[in-house]
């Protein structure tokens, strides 16, 4: 970014995304009220080095990645991610698991994603409904938990 951009950046905010779930169709959903797990962490082998007893050795190992979770309103039974969720979740493994790519963009002002993350081979592992409260009044809250292989940064 040169000074002339630099000047008028501004970060942007976390409000406005947007997920899109693969396969043969598309789907979008902006549903959502919060995305979290994009992270990406290099786990490190500690290696101590024999006769040298003042430090030790941090190599890396590999790249991990936690779970990428949503949350949202409970959603009616005719939503494809539910659907997707309820084929892994109840059928007893009869049928293969799915795998589905999963992108995640923010959004600018213009509808235009200005970042985004792919995440390979996706599948629900955990299917959660936030306690149920009378002495509250919110919407219920639904959590899907998905395990992917990899993760790429791709705007």
């Amino acid at each position: 970014m040169d000074s002339s951009q630099q000047a008028d950046y501004y970060p942007p905010s976390a409000f406005y995304f947007k997920v899109i779930f693969g396969g043969p169709k598309e789907t979008a959903d902006t549903s959502f009220q919060e995305v979290s797990g994009i992270a990406s962490e290099i786990e490190v082998e500690t290696v101590v080095e024999g006769g040298e007893n003042r430090f030790v050795h941090q190599l890396p190992k590999g790249v991990k990645h936690p779970n990428l979770e949503l949350k949202r309103g409970i959603a009616p039974m005719t939503s494809p991610l539910v659907k997707w969720c309820k084929a892994i979740m109840e059928n007893d493994f009869i049928k293969p698991v799915e795998l589905k790519p999963v992108r995640v963009f923010l959004m600018n002002e213009d509808k235009k994603p200005i970042r985004g993350w792919l995440f390979n081979s996706a599948f629900p592992v955990k299917w959660e409904f936030e306690s149920f409260n009378s002495t509250k009044n919110e919407v219920a809250i639904e959590k899907i938990v998905l395990r992917y292989t990899f993760s790429t940064r791709i705007v």
